[in-house]
């Protein structure tokens, strides 16, 4: 009799050992198939994040060699100063930015600057930042594109040394395969926005 009973508790414990190992194999197939499936879904993002599309197909009117003149106000009522200078526009990490160099003359000194450009698939956002030897500061900026009028429009920040930080709006239109505008808007000493800055774009033939 108590033999069997204890056949039986060792049966029961055997039972239960297998049922658990069972159920913790099939627990731990069931977590790695989330996490595979996870890990494939993080990798879809990421490579769609990563891939170039019809938004940086956009950008491509832009690449080539150009001539610039760029008009200036440092106020509304201002008299316009005026310089001209050369551009070259090309796509960089493999059609994922645009990468600008301006080389000019700015009231009669050296003027370099350099941009990047480029569509960030994940913020649905054109973004783009500056820099020249007219300080040490960058202005970064976040911008849409309007098919129906070919016109990139940008909002960002700039530091200005005298009054600190700054907000621009930055105005870029496509005009044909060989010209294209950019204006930029500062607010001016009464605090209303106006054009402070113009540049006319022609491609070097």
């Amino acid at each position: 009799m108590k033999v069997s009973i204890i056949l039986k508790a060792l049966f029961l414990s055997v039972l239960v050992f297998v049922l658990s190992f069972y159920s913790l194999a099939l627990v731990s197939k069931a977590e790695e198939k989330t996490k595979n499936g996870n890990q494939e879904a993080a990798m879809k993002k990421w490579q769609e994040y990563a891939t170039p599309g019809d938004n940086h197909k956009l950008l491509e009117p832009f690449v080539g060699s150009w001539d610039y003149t760029v008009r200036w106000w440092m106020s509304p009522e201002a008299k316009a100063e005026e310089s001209t200078g050369t551009s070259d526009v090309k796509w960089i990490i493999d059609g994922r930015f645009l990468e600008i160099t301006a080389i000019g003359t700015t009231k009669e000194q050296p003027f370099k600057g350099m941009g990047i450009t480029g569509y960030d698939n994940a913020e649905k956002k054109y973004k783009s930042v500056w820099i020249d030897n007219m300080g040490t500061g960058m202005m970064v900026a976040n911008g849409t594109y309007d098919p129906s009028t070919k016109t990139f429009v940008e909002k960002g920040k700039f530091t200005n040394p005298v009054r600190g930080e700054e907000s621009y709006r930055g105005v870029t239109k496509i005009i044909n395969d060989d010209k294209y505008t950019y204006e930029m808007y500062t607010a001016g000493p009464d605090g209303k926005e106006f054009r402070n800055l113009e540049i006319v774009y022609i491609k070097k033939k």
